[in-house]
């Protein structure tokens, strides 16, 4: 399994990172997700996106924050996944993140794992 770190972007109070893991891929989320850092998302499941990966996951254990702009940001990917066959899998949030999406209702359009192990396909079938 290619586990493989693929691209970073950072700022002050965000970071990103991406692998590949087998047919999905992979991003981690550490710190603030808002207005001023959302683009640091976008970009990098946008980039996904276009090199074939329909299922996201998105590792949210370590994100702090998330307002309606990075909620937006989650959607759009969600809808563009949808569109190619994939989807966008939500994992380990924190109950701070959590209860954004539950008082928004997006829980309900989502896949929320626990763990990522839980998130990711088993492919060695």
């Amino acid at each position: 399994m290619d586990r493989g770190t693929v691209g970073n972007a950072q700022s002050g109070r965000l970071l990103v990172e991406v692998r590949e893991e087998g047919s999905s891929a992979v991003v981690t989320v550490v710190g603030e997700l808002d207005h001023h850092t959302a683009d640091l998302l976008r970009e990098p499941l946008e980039e996904s996106l276009a090199k074939g990966f329909s299922r996201l996951v998105v590792d949210c254990g370590r994100l702090d924050f998330c307002d309606s702009t990075g909620l937006n940001v989650l959607l759009g990917a969600r809808l563009k996944a949808e569109a190619a066959g994939g989807g966008v899998h939500l994992v380990a949030m924190q109950p701070v993140v959590a209860r954004v999406f539950e008082i928004t209702g997006a829980d309900a359009v989502f896949t929320v794992h626990d763990s990522l192990a839980s998130a990711l396909p088993d492919e060695d079938g």
